[in-house]
């Protein structure tokens, strides 16, 4: 048995603008469990990157433990890559972003890994907005160990095995938004029609990028009575608007009622078309009010919820060089025995 794709690619298959097609942003072979929503997120980051044109050697992609942080070896294969352990992915992307501003900084994550072993790291991720994308694979329960409530389970939700859940659940995308999370978005594995421009629109950012995805687990959350199996999820998503990402080499030809066009840094825009009149993706307090009263409805809302494009990012606010460290000569890294001299002197 192997876990490793056949080379061989169809002469015929379409190439996007820098002669790449989609096998060339696939990686190996899943090991999951059959229908579980992580594969159709890896799905979904291929084809987003695939239609980016975004060279798979650019990209830095970074995870932690769990059945999530195994999926990045089945999307691009030629990019970099580094699984952490558990819970401090954020500080090995901080350090590596620091290091080389120049790649697109991809962390996946789950909901063990971000919202109990890892919640300090991932607070501080977001309150410093390190210009990444950070997608958690969400299911409310620990697959690698026999399907335990995760801290994302929801109150009341019921367990493979009976149990009911007693505790409240923490809400990801709220807690980013209150820390200073510059754009936060949900999503849900089997609507990859919302996820791919979400994914798009979350690496066109500038900025910490938050997608929080409902991914049933089918082994041990997929039963009557979760709140993350695909039945539940289908009956209760409250989708706030249909998305569209439109890089900036396109021009925008149509408009809708209720359609509101948000910028981001490059130029690029993501097109809304509102489902709900009275949110507004750049207002904090409409989502947040918003957030509140879907948790008591029990729905769960989806789409992009929150943008902040006049945020400054990590390397920006540090003022770091935008020369990669390792490309840095001695010519910069030594400024000579004066300056040495003048700031021993400032230190006496």
């Amino acid at each position: 048995m192997t876990y490793i794709r056949p080379k061989f690619q169809h002469p015929l298959l379409p190439k996007n603008s820098l002669g790449y097609n989609r096998k060339d942003y696939e990686g190996a072979l899943s090991t999951l469990c059959a229908g579980c929503g992580h594969d159709s997120i890896s799905a979904a980051i291929v084809e987003a990157c695939f239609e980016l044109e975004i060279e798979p050697h650019k990209v830095a992609k970074l995870s932690g433990i769990g059945c999530s942080s195994k999926t990045p070896a089945y999307f691009l294969s030629n990019s970099h890559g580094f699984n952490s352990v558990h819970g401090r992915m954020p500080s090995v992307a901080t350090g590596a972003n620091l290091a080389n501003r120049d790649l697109v900084y991809l962390g996946v994550s789950g909901d063990g890994d971000t919202a109990s072993i890892g919640m300090g790291q991932f607070t501080h991720v977001i309150r410093r907005n390190l210009n990444m994308t950070y997608i958690v694979m969400n299911n409310g329960c620990y697959g690698l160990t026999k399907g335990q409530d995760s801290a994302t389970a929801d109150h009341g939700s019921i367990s493979k095995s009976g149990h009911v859940n007693t505790f409240e659940g923490i809400d990801l995308c709220g807690l980013a938004i209150e820390l200073g999370a510059t754009f936060v978005a949900q999503s849900f594995s089997g609507d990859k029609n919302q996820l791919i421009p979400l994914i798009k629109s979350a690496m066109a950012h500038k900025g910490f990028s938050l997608i929080n995805v409902i991914s049933p687990c089918v082994t041990f959350n997929n039963n009557p009575g979760s709140t993350k199996s695909y039945d539940y999820v289908r009956e209760h998503n409250a989708s706030l608007a249909t998305i569209d990402f439109v890089p900036i080499r396109e021009t925008i030809t149509t408009e809708y009622d209720h359609t509101k066009t948000v910028a981001l840094h490059d130029g690029s825009t993501i097109k809304l078309s509102k489902l709900r009149p009275e949110w507004d993706p750049t207002d904090k307090l409409s989502i947040v009010i918003a957030l509140n009263k879907a948790r008591q409805e029990k729905e769960i809302l989806t789409g992009l919820l929150y943008l902040d494009n006049k945020s400054i990012e990590l390397n920006d606010l540090l003022h770091t060089t935008s020369v990669p460290l390792n490309q840095l000569t001695e010519k910069e890294l030594c400024p000579g025995s004066k300056v040495l001299e003048d700031i021993c002197e400032g230190l006496r």
